[in-house]
């Protein structure tokens, strides 16, 4: 990171300490900080700029999502343990039938 950058610390589902070279980290200033959906939803405001700025970003190519794994609808449970097993990097998607 560089000098001043915030690391957000986001999807901590394993339970497992999350390791931070401290004396790094401290030497280029850096801030660390958690994220929960939370402090988003919970603003009416913020949750309506945020979809704003997915819904605009995906129709104008600039985020492009990762997709782990695709799965027909018939096969939800198969979908849901993926997900479970927490084995996926990008998201899990299911198309509809």
């Amino acid at each position: 990171m560089a000098k001043g950058g915030t690391l957000f610390v986001y999807g901590a589902l394993s339970g497992e300490p999350t390791p931070f070279p401290v004396i790094t980290g401290m030497n280029k200033a850096l801030t660390m900080r958690g994220y929960t959906l939370f402090e988003i939803i919970g603003d009416a405001e913020r949750f309506a700029r945020g979809k704003r700025f997915v819904t605009e970003g995906l129709e104008s190519g600039d985020l492009k999502p990762t997709v782990a794994r695709t799965f027909a609808f018939n096969e939800m449970v198969e979908a849901h343990k993926y997900m479970e097993s927490n084995q996926q990097f990008g998201k899990t998607v299911v198309t509809a039938p």
